[in-house]
């Protein structure tokens, strides 16, 4: 468990970025790896997890989504939309520099998979363990703590227009079928058909 978020100095240079971007773009298209699980149990803290569980209701099991929303639907409720993020285990690599420093990025779900905007639109399902999870179309951008904590060409860098358009600082999933998922488990995605 990573106690309180670090914002060491140690941060990737534009340059560095940009030489990148050619790895990101040879992440494997429909079947994938998921390479790092995060459970968020309180503001600011980290939990790495061998093993996760994705629940229609709670999101990660044992992670603070809920609280998170922000803002909550019209109905006051959190936006299920927003319930799990995923992030490119390429770009994590780029912008962390290290990888004991993946997590501090508060997503859920590092992958080795394409999560660009083309691969993955709104409403594409992935399996995952013996989940199955959903794109949404709720943006997932870069903000000031992940400039604190990766710098500001980091910053610049997810939030261009390539990095949109790649979504670089990842995407958000809804989970569609509650299930297990361990570190190392392939991560598919389903063909329309094939769509529980």
């Amino acid at each position: 468990m990573l106690g309180a978020v670090e914002h060491p100095t140690e941060h990737p240079t534009a340059a560095a970025l940009e030489a990148g971007l050619d790895d990101v773009r040879r992440a494997p298209r429909d079947r994938g790896r998921v390479e790092l699980i995060v459970r968020r149990p309180a503001e600011s803290e980290r939990e790495v997890l061998a093993v996760g569980e994705l629940d229609r209701g709670e999101g990660l099991v044992g992670d603070t989504w809920r609280a998170r929303s922000d803002p909550p639907t019209a109905d006051g409720w959190p936006d299920g939309d927003m319930q799990l993020t995923l992030m490119s285990s390429r770009v994590a690599r780029l912008v962390a520099v290290r990888a004991d420093r993946w997590q501090l990025a508060g997503d859920q779900l590092f992958v080795d998979l394409d999560l660009s905007e083309a691969n993955l639109p709104p409403a594409t399902r992935l399996e995952l363990g013996s989940a199955v999870i959903e794109i949404t179309d709720e943006p997932h951008l870069g903000c000031a703590k992940f400039a604190a904590r990766f710098g500001r060409d980091a910053l610049r860098f997810v939030n261009s227009a390539t990095g949109r358009e790649l979504r670089l600082r990842g995407v958000n999933a809804k989970v569609v079928v509650a299930g297990t998922v361990r570190t190392g488990d392939e991560i598919r995605k389903l063909r329309p058909r094939s769509v529980l």
